[in-house]
């Protein structure tokens, strides 16, 4: 399970990853800006400009509110499967860290912190250690996954192996990548393997 004594680290962003953020804010959104939800399309790029947001305030308006006033790290649902496979992980001696750039606006660390432990424990999401911070390099990890794409193409830059959690935000990255918890699994398991016995593969150009 470990090479020496060291433990393989899963670094492990949580919105968009391993809660159904997109899903949640959608709904959040079509209140805040008076909208039937379905006008509001699920394609939708890093900032979700495409609901037209910006004459409402934009992004950073929009997501006080979620947190604030409508708990949206307390109430969101996983996205599938993303539960039982960090249980399954974890079972298997990988030391899930997550990693979260989720305190970017001031006034509202005490809720957010309080809402994503909560959401964590409510969910049995296991995790060894809780990281919020923006350079997430900066947090060791023997794999990450994320799927914004400017912490993804940052990460990359400094020599960090990091899986692509598909959504129309990232379509254009390359991989690896997974389209589901299922192939998060295959994925981390075998870097791990590759980890233990020193070989190239996975994350090889």
């Amino acid at each position: 399970m470990t090479k020496g004594k060291e433990s393989f680290i899963f670094g492990v962003d949580l919105d968009g990853v391993v809660g159904d953020f997109y899903k949640a804010v959608r709904i959040i959104a079509a209140e805040w800006l008076n909208k039937p939800v379905e006008e509001l399309t699920t394609d939708v790029s890093f900032g979700l400009e495409e609901w037209g947001i910006d004459g409402f305030g934009g992004y950073d308006r929009l997501h006080r509110f979620s947190v604030t006033q409508r708990n949206i790290f307390r109430d969101m649902e996983p996205i599938a499967h993303a539960p039982a496979v960090l249980r399954k992980l974890s079972n298997a001696g990988i030391r899930i860290r997550i990693i979260t750039h989720r305190l970017f606006l001031k006034y509202s660390h005490r809720t957010t912190i309080t809402q994503t432990v909560d959401w964590l424990d409510n969910y049995d999401i296991p995790y060894w250690d809780i990281c919020f911070m923006n350079d997430k390099g900066a947090v060791g990890a023997h794999v990450y996954i994320d799927d914004a794409p400017g912490n993804i193409n940052s990460l990359r830059k400094m020599g960090c192996n990091t899986i692509v959690f598909s959504n129309s935000t990232n379509r254009d990255l390359p991989g690896p990548r997974a389209d589901n918890w299922f192939e998060v699994e295959s994925l981390v398991m075998e870097a791990r393997e590759e980890w233990r016995t020193g070989t190239a593969g996975l994350f090889t150009v």
